[in-house]
């Protein structure tokens, strides 16, 4: 086992992920122009057209290290990932590169999920680098279609820390407010930001620490701020994150039929109060009682031999038997870590907050279980 680099010395990497033509390019090319004189190492799934724009890099076809024209390293995934990672760590420590951070563009078929476990299952990437957010583009204009016909999309808003939305000029208001609602539904953890050209403000997407699974850092104070039932709202932030969250109703409950749908481009201006039944979604766990620390391991542990392979991200601020401070709690698939977090206050009400997002997961059966880890 290495011994783990401190945070500030381990390399951030950002995964960049959407749906084919959701603008993860025109997202990667500001991020590029904003960070210039800064270097980014970026990985891309794949190489070619549709990739980074030709007049963007300086190719030398017999290396796999391309230098784009603004100073950063570009590195095509030609091999496996960790393997890639490693070819990058070894030169950046040889000199031969210099970059301060990662950003991986995922191919648009992607399931984010093995790319972000890569980054916990190797001792040697784990210890050198940091995965610090899965950042997804959502494209306004098929977003809804998309969702419909393709699983993997579902996957990428799933995974998200952060949520952009692109291309809502294309799109009327009632539109782009149904798209946004059930995004939000699939993953009600997750800022939402709608994004011009993709122009977005960069310190809400690149070091936020929003991926985190073996660090000691508390959760975003808005997590899970909602607890309104049946309804749809907003948090002034002050940084156009329009949140929707819409905890307490089972999305399960209604039925959409894509296959009734006769517009492909899904304009639901006149029934956007309709919910789609997505094979992902979310659910949140409340409880003022504290957890019995055993039960709840052993729980957990079932649930997750069980369910791992459909559960995306899971997460949560625990109220533990014993402990005068809350616990940080967050998992991908079959791995899952648990922090101390900040003491809970003198007079701050202590009290459990957990979001499981996932395919189809048996919320009754989850809630059953984690009713039974309380303690008396």
């Amino acid at each position: 086992m290495t011994t783990p680099r401190s945070l500030d010395k381990m390399v951030p990497v950002t995964i960049l992920t959407g749906f084919l033509g959701a603008g993860k390019t025109t997202l990667l090319k500001r991020i590029l122009t904003e960070f210039h004189g800064r270097r980014v190492a970026v990985i891309e799934n794949e190489f070619g057209p549709e990739s980074i724009d030709n007049e963007l890099l300086i190719q030398d076809s017999d290396e796999q290290i391309i230098e784009l024209s603004n100073g950063c390293v570009c590195c095509t995934v030609r091999g496996d990932l960790m393997n890639t990672l490693t070819d990058l760590r070894i030169k950046r420590e040889a000199g031969t590169l210099t970059f301060e951070r990662v950003i991986l563009e995922t191919t648009g078929m992607a399931n984010p999920g093995p790319v972000c476990q890569t980054f916990f299952m190797d001792d040697e990437i784990a210890e050198y680098y940091r995965l610090d957010a899965v950042v997804t583009v959502v494209d306004a204009l098929h977003g809804m279609s998309t969702l419909d016909e393709q699983p993997e999309a579902q996957k990428q808003v799933g995974f998200a820390d952060r949520i952009l939305i692109s291309k809502k000029d294309l799109v009327n208001e009632a539109d782009y407010q149904a798209l946004r609602h059930r995004v939000a539904r699939i993953n009600p953890r997750a800022p939402i930001t709608p994004v011009n050209f993709g122009e977005v403000d960069l310190k809400s997407i690149i070091d936020i620490s929003g991926f985190n699974l073996n660090s000691i850092l508390d959760i975003d104070p808005e997590f899970l701020a909602a607890d309104h039932p049946d309804a749809a709202h907003d948090h002034d932030h002050g940084h156009d994150h329009d949140h929707a969250h819409d905890h307490g109703h089972d999305h399960d409950d209604h039925d959409h039929d894509p296959a009734t749908c006769t517009n492909p481009a899904h304009n639901h201006g006149h029934q956007h109060h309709h919910v789609h039944d997505d094979d992902i979604g979310a659910f949140v766990f409340r409880a003022d009682k504290p957890f019995d620390p055993v039960r709840l391991e052993e729980f957990l542990g079932g649930v997750v031999q069980v369910y791992g392979p459909d559960l995306l991200r899971y997460k949560g601020i625990l109220y533990m038997k014993g402990l005068n401070r809350r616990m940080l709690f967050q998992g991908v698939h079959m791995m899952m870590g648990a922090e101390p977090g900040k003491p809970w206050g003198a007079k701050e009400k202590k009290s459990t907050k957990m979001v499981f997002i996932g395919r189809k997961l048996p919320q009754d059966i989850f809630t059953r279980g984690l009713e039974q880890c309380l303690a008396a």
